[in-house]
């Protein structure tokens, strides 16, 4: 494993044990999960979104539900997958009823992003 895949691996870890945000308490209550990121740790392309949809705090990955079935498309369209890219949130728990983030939680997960 890379340095840079085993850091990645360190930070996911960190985001699914991570209790003091905000969203943890509705992440439990609904019985989601973290959405960390994932795809290639080496690829000089990452793509960004807000938050975790349903789909994503279900299944603990990103963009799986049917914007991520846009994004594999577009992906493919120019001769890359999933696995060519990283894929994360700057929101690592999906929001009460998908609202816009709040600043309060912007401000808690952007070192995770950061680091990422």
């Amino acid at each position: 494993m890379t340095d840079k895949a085993a850091r990645l691996k360190e930070i996911a870890e960190e985001i699914r044990s991570f209790q003091d945000t905000p969203l943890y308490s509705y992440r439990k209550a609904h019985g989601y999960q973290a959405v960390p990121g994932e795809g290639d740790p080496q690829s000089r392309v990452m793509f960004i979104g807000e938050a975790p949809g349903k789909k994503e705090a279900e299944t603990g990955r990103p963009f799986v539900g049917s914007g991520g079935n846009v994004l594999t498309e577009l992906l493919r369209s120019i001769g890359l997958s999933r696995e060519d890219v990283f894929i994360t949130n700057l929101l690592k728990d999906r929001p009460p009823e998908n609202r816009d983030p709040k600043a309060e939680e912007v401000e808690t997960y952007a070192p995770f992003l950061w680091r990422q």
